[in-house]
């Protein structure tokens, strides 16, 4: 079962070298002081560096950070922002990634920072990833890693790690929704004009990385299964509806989604159910009558898998 987390206090670390990217993905979801819009959290925010003071920037300007690598010491979430020499980082920074693992923190590393996590011990017999262009290295860095190249971001036991890029968001907003739920996260991916999910078992270089309406062709009826999660949604029935043989419409399916039939509409049925279970009354059984499973213990099941808890445990931390 997943943990329950407290995440109030969050630190940044930066190195010479900083992409700034990394950062400003980091700033985006923790460092919001003010959002009238939505009651989200408000979060204790720091951005640290081995050395205070000014730390040379990859992009043409550099950073004046203030706080030292002491400022994470009681962090709930250490953050490790890529900086241009990722292959060898600060021996403090490596010592910090460690030292805030062996205290129960949680620690992520956004693209190429998952080499400073490399070099911490962190990744040896974890699941992990970094940008595509750099998981051949990181495999051959680390031996003892299970590098999965084909993902957003994956979480193996407190640690982290996130693909290249807009992936660091991604896996912020997981955070945010293990600790807060659906909603909190839903309204942080909202402020950024961004879609909440973007499941981290998807390759990360698909044609349709986010599958929701967008489809080339199938636009149409993706929109009409989102208001008809409870009708008959096999493959059967849909390629009638869109006019094409089953083999085809699931090669197209799949094609422009980046998932099968299946997988997408159980995805969106988990989707529908977190709602539910955080806006609504209903019992589990009706709640799995309205999203479409054929019985609660179906819910249960398919909910647990993907959340990593059961729909009441939901229920009783974010309803």
């Amino acid at each position: 079962m997943q943990e329950q987390r407290q995440l109030q206090r969050v630190a940044v670390v930066v190195q010479d070298g900083a992409e700034p990217f990394g950062l400003g993905a980091m700033c985006e979801v923790w460092a919001e002081t003010y959002h009238p819009e939505d009651d989200n959290p408000v979060f204790d925010f720091v951005v640290c560096t081995p050395r205070p003071g000014r730390v040379r920037g990859a992009s043409g300007y550099d950073l004046f950070v203030e706080h030292g690598l002491d400022a994470a010491a009681d962090a709930d979430l250490v953050c490790f922002s890529p900086h241009r020499d990722f292959q060898s980082s600060d021996p403090a920074v490596v010592a910090l990634a460690r030292e805030t693992h062996e205290r129960g923190a949680l620690v992520f590393a956004h693209c190429t920072a998952s080499f400073v996590l490399g070099e911490a011990g962190l990744l040896n017999g974890r699941e992990c990833t970094t940008h595509w262009r750099h998981t051949d290295e990181l495999s051959e860095a680390f031996p003892e890693a299970k590098v999965k190249p084909e993902v957003l971001y994956v979480e193996d036991e407190r640690v982290i790690t996130g693909a290249g890029s807009a992936a660091g968001i991604d896996a912020a907003l997981h955070l945010l929704r293990s600790a807060y739920g659906q909603k909190v996260a839903a309204d942080a991916a909202r402020r950024m004009v961004l879609p909440p999910h973007r499941d981290g078992g998807q390759a990360q270089f698909i044609r349709q990385p986010m599958p929701e309406c967008d489809a080339e062709t199938l636009s149409p009826l993706l929109t009409w299964i989102l208001e008809n999660l409870d009708s008959d949604l096999s493959v059967e029935a849909l390629a009638e509806r869109s006019a094409m043989s089953q083999r085809t419409f699931a090669r197209r399916f799949v094609d422009e989604t980046g998932a099968t039939p299946h997988g997408w509409i159980t995805a969106q049925r988990v989707r529908r159910a977190e709602h539910l279970l955080e806006a609504s009354d209903q019992p589990v059984e009706r709640i799995a009558h309205l999203v479409g499973f054929a019985s609660a213990a179906t819910l249960r099941h398919q909910f647990t898998k993907v959340r990593g808890i059961s729909p009441q445990e939901y229920r009783r931390r974010f309803g």
